[in-house]
């Protein structure tokens, strides 16, 4: 059986962290986002074909040509948007056998492929959909069954509750030729939940199978740190690999990396999982669901709670970062502080595609994109996003969003005066 990531999308909902890399790139708990999808069907699939697009060198970078000693082969998506099209394109590198499609931007735990798999066994199926019970299926599509079978797929039908699509199925070669039957959605894509209905319509044995894990749809800036707590408080083991000076204190559980110097008067809480080739402290409070990634330098009277700070990133003097996302080749000038909460303790809305949307979250600091660089005394607002390669100047109150490339300078006014 083969393993098939689709992981062609831009990620535009999760900019400015997806400036210049694909989405499935993005580290949660120090891993590419898309290395979890893989480790989840390793034991299912024989090897992997990934889908790509939008920056694609950046993934084959991080993947490589092999995975777990299983190849890795990409196959660049066919003209046209959406998931029917995007598993189309791995048509010939398929042929005559049963294969496993899985989101590359949707975390589910191992239990699920198993039980899925196994489903479609069991049935000598045509087509097997993972699927959970929700409450709410506003954002869903919602699966209809009947016994072992889906009777029927309808995206997105309302506040209601039952089963929706997960994202996770296995098929038969025989699919191609329905996808190729399917006709554009109204938006213009070619959905994969069409061709399946196409399929039931005509009579072939689509199952189901029912998941009740942890399951996550990573779209917005505040999925990765729900993804990073939960993989933290879960996946991580107490294990010291780097040096830890006397006078620093450890809460386990508490991951540091080869080559990682924990100084004198650190005081870290876990769960914490902290990279390579790092310096931590002297004189830093590091709080639980925080991971900070390779050659990172948190330093003297510096807080950090339950964020990401992602590799190559300093957080080095008097800084506050609360429920924020730090993206690569960072550095916080002194006195730069996230602030995290609202003053009436309202939930906290992003700018997302030029639409505010509510994060359901009462605490959520800032998203800062790659190479930005703040001056001393910067203070940014809950919800703010900071676009890549941008300069914020010294005292600037960051209360809007900064786009991409962006030089952001107070222009004070100076009174100079005698003194008598």
């Amino acid at each position: 059986m083969k393993g098939v990531i689709l992981a062609a999308g831009k990620g535009e909902r999760l900019q400015p962290l997806t400036d210049d890399r694909p989405k499935v790139t993005l580290k949660v708990a120090n891993k590419p986002l898309i290395e979890y999808i893989m480790e989840n069907l390793d034991p299912f699939v024989d090897d992997f074909v990934i889908i790509v697009r939008y920056k694609k060198e950046k993934l084959i970078e991080v993947i490589g040509d092999e995975f777990h000693g299983k190849p890795v082969t990409y196959v660049e998506q066919l003209p046209g948007n959406g998931t029917a099209k995007a598993i189309e394109s791995a048509e010939k590198y398929v042929t005559g056998e049963e294969f496993i499609v899985a989101n590359g931007d949707i975390y589910l735990e191992k239990d699920g492929v198993r039980e899925l798999v196994s489903t479609f066994r069991k049935h000598n199926a045509d087509a097997a959909i993972l699927v959970k019970n929700f409450d709410d299926l506003s954002h869903f599509g919602k699966v209809d069954v009947n016994g072992p079978k889906v009777e029927k797929i309808t995206e997105k039908p309302g506040k209601i509750p039952g089963y929706a699509n997960l994202g996770l199925y296995v098929f038969t070669p025989e699919v191609f030729s329905f996808i190729k039957a399917t006709p554009p959605s109204e938006r213009g894509e070619y959905e994969i939940t069409d061709t399946i209905n196409l399929m039931i319509n005509a009579g072939k044995n689509v199952v189901y199978a029912v998941y009740d894990g942890y399951w996550n749809d990573i779209g917005r800036p505040w999925n990765l740190l729900e993804l990073n707590e939960y993989l933290l408080k879960t996946k991580l083991k107490h294990e010291i690999r780097g040096k830890v000076e006397e006078g620093a204190v450890i809460i386990p559980p508490v991951e540091i990396g080869e080559g990682t110097v924990v100084r004198s008067g650190s005081y870290i809480i876990g769960p914490v999982k902290i990279g390579r080739n790092s310096v931590i402290g002297p004189n830093c409070f590091i709080r639980p669901s925080t991971s900070i990634g390779d050659n990172c330098h948190i330093g003297n009277a510096v807080e950090v709670k339950n964020s990401i700070i992602m590799d190559n990133s300093n957080v080095p003097h008097l800084n506050y970062v609360g429920d924020s996302i730090i993206g690569e080749n960072v550095n916080l000038g002194a006195g730069t502080i996230t602030a995290n909460l609202r003053h009436d303790r309202g939930s906290i809305k992003v700018e997302i595609k030029g639409k505010l949307e509510d994060s359901g979250r009462h605490k959520l600091g800032a998203i800062i994109g790659h190479n930005v660089k703040t001056g001393i005394n910067v203070s940014i607002y809950p919800g703010r996003k900071i676009g890549s390669n941008s300069l914020i100047g010294p005292g600037v109150v960051v209360d809007e969003n900064v786009p991409p490339g962006a030089m952001v300078l107070l222009k004070q006014e100076k009174i100079l005066r005698k003194v008598v």
